[in-house]
């Protein structure tokens, strides 16, 4: 029998209690699942798409401040990481968040000719204050797009579109309540494909997991896994297309389903 020791003056080391840091291999357990925990941990990098994130976030959680958002959004990427019992089976690589930051356009209403900055507005010091306490968090990497002002346009809403078609609604009935401003982000996706290639050629993760519902991902997401990553998406209970589950190798959900009322809190993206 061998009898456990440490060096004068320290302690000996705990029994394993879930970390997802290897301690070498270890045969003391009795369960497949504990040998392979030491023989061959998960390396794994979140992929967080914010928009998508933040909208999902508002059905689920309700309306919150932006430090409270960024602190449930690096939970939810840490919830990855445990098996269905709460366990720590792998291991985190790093967090990635894409997003833009707010637009800093200046304009007028496309009626009443009303001055706007969109910089000022409630909205886009929402989300710089998110993009702060993100970067404070531990393991995150915040990958940022643009909003190109020069592109911003006006546009009519959907449904009033639909109500003039259908002659519910005349032209001269119009107010700036009717429009909305098309702003697009751009640089994100490309961002967020590139890191998947550079994960995947490198083989510096054996797993990968996207929280996202858009299916601009499957290009991606077919090239991490001929080179045996193993790619699982999280659409925060979001319906996806039936053929997506061809080009990934699971789906689960670690946040809880959204209710029919969220509640609400002080602060709004």
């Amino acid at each position: 029998m061998v009898r456990a020791s440490s060096a004068p003056g320290s302690t000996p080391s705990p029994a394993h209690p879930g970390s997802a840091e290897p301690r070498g291999i270890s045969f003391s357990g009795t369960k497949s699942d504990d040998l392979l925990y030491h023989v061959a941990p998960t390396v794994t990098a979140v992929l967080v798409d914010a928009g998508f994130y933040l909208t999902q976030a508002q059905r689920i959680f309700g309306r919150q401040p932006p430090d409270e958002a960024a602190e449930k959004l690096h939970k939810l990427a840490l919830d990855h990481l445990n098996d269905a019992k709460g366990r720590r089976i792998a291991r985190l690589y790093r967090i990635f968040v894409y997003d833009a930051p707010p637009a800093a356009w200046r304009g007028h209403t496309p009626l009443g000719k009303k001055a706007l900055d969109l910089g000022d507005s409630a909205t886009a010091k929402w989300r710089t204050a998110f993009h702060e306490a993100l970067r404070g968090l531990r393991k995150v990497a915040l990958r940022m797009g643009e909003v190109p002002t020069s592109q911003v346009r006006w546009q009519i809403k959907p449904d009033v579109l639909k109500e003039l078609t259908n002659g519910k609604k005349q032209w001269a009935e119009l107010t700036d309540d009717d429009f909305r401003l098309d702003l697009r982000q751009k640089g994100v996706d490309m961002r967020l494909g590139l890191d998947i290639a550079s994960l995947a050629y490198k083989q510096q993760v054996s797993q990968i997991v996207l929280i996202s519902g858009d299916a601009d991902f499957v290009p991606a997401a077919k090239l991490a896994r001929r080179e045996g990553i193993d790619f699982i998406l999280d659409p925060m209970w979001s319906t996806i297309r039936p053929d997506l589950h061809e080009h990934i190798d699971g789906l689960r959900t670690v946040c809880p389903k959204p209710s029919k009322k969220p509640s609400i809190k002080k602060a709004s993206p």
